[in-house]
């Protein structure tokens, strides 16, 4: 699981990806290789559900390029946090967004 934030700009596709970015950052699956019947990683079926304000507008090929292996799909669902950043900036730049993203492995 991870949190990902777009501070100012309310790009929904940026704040899925530091999401996923944190899920698999902390993440270690030593051996898995192992637990893969081809042994290849490239066979592992990746599910990304992320959810964040605005998720209509998430470009899962981007999200998706952030996993290093497998075959990955992206869910965007509504969700997240859309809150005021404090800027005063204006429509679209004065909000913050926050995504959680859950990623599963199998194969």
């Amino acid at each position: 699981m991870g949190l990902g934030v777009d501070l100012v700009g309310e790009d929904a596709t940026k704040a899925a990806r530091r999401a996923v970015r944190e899920a698999i950052g902390r993440t270690s699956l030593p051996g898995v290789r192992d637990l893969i019947p081809s042994g290849d990683r490239a066979d592992m079926r990746v599910d990304v559900r992320v959810a964040v304000p605005g998720h209509e507008a998430v470009r899962a090929d981007e999200v998706a390029a952030e996993l290093p292996y497998g075959r990955v799909t992206v869910t965007a669902e509504p969700g997240g946090l859309r809150m005021p950043n404090g800027t005063d900036a204006g429509p679209a730049e004065d909000h913050l967004i926050c995504a959680v993203a859950v990623v599963q492995v199998g194969w």
